[in-house]
């Protein structure tokens, strides 16, 4: 894993592309350091802002738990834990509850009985849907807990 320092300029740029994705407000950081972790995802890192970059997509990491909050949720019920610790996408009938989403947002997974976050994706359809759908994928699973994104966020220092 490659660390290097990314500029004010570059920092400023890419908090207003996250801003603008997410539609979420980020707070001003002076630098960022990025990890490269593989040629397609990196992690940014700066005082207390962790975000994961796959491919084209910005994603609040794990460990970030008053900015997964203000981001859509889905509530799963308990079986569906193990599956989405071991990487499996969030299906139709695991969902108990869920905040409104579009199609292609960065969505939050919330387990039903400690309501600790579990997993953010994407989403594959709105959910105005789901009240009609009775199966299939609503969510695709892009960082778990205990991924290897997970575990390699638990070595980064700033």
């Amino acid at each position: 894993m490659k660390s290097n320092l990314i500029s004010k300029s570059e920092t400023e740029d890419l908090l207003k592309q996250v801003s603008a994705q997410w539609k979420i407000e980020i707070p001003k950081a002076k630098n960022l350091k990025m990890h490269r972790i593989m040629d397609n995802v990196q992690i940014f890192t700066a005082n207390d802002i962790m975000i994961l970059k796959i491919e084209e997509t910005y994603f609040p990491f794990l460990s970030q738990t008053s900015l997964l909050e203000k981001f859509p949720h889905v509530l799963v019920d308990m079986g569906a834990v193990k599956f989405m610790c071991n990487g499996a996408n969030v299906m139709r009938p695991g969902i108990r509850s869920h905040s409104e989403f579009d199609r292609e947002q960065v969505v939050c997974v919330i387990e039903e009985s400690q309501h600790k976050f579990l997993a953010v994706g994407k989403s594959l359809v709105p959910s105005s849907e789901l009240e009609t759908m009775e199966k299939g994928e609503v969510i695709k699973n892009m960082h778990y807990i205990s991924d290897k994104y997970w575990e390699i966020g638990k070595t980064i220092t700033n």
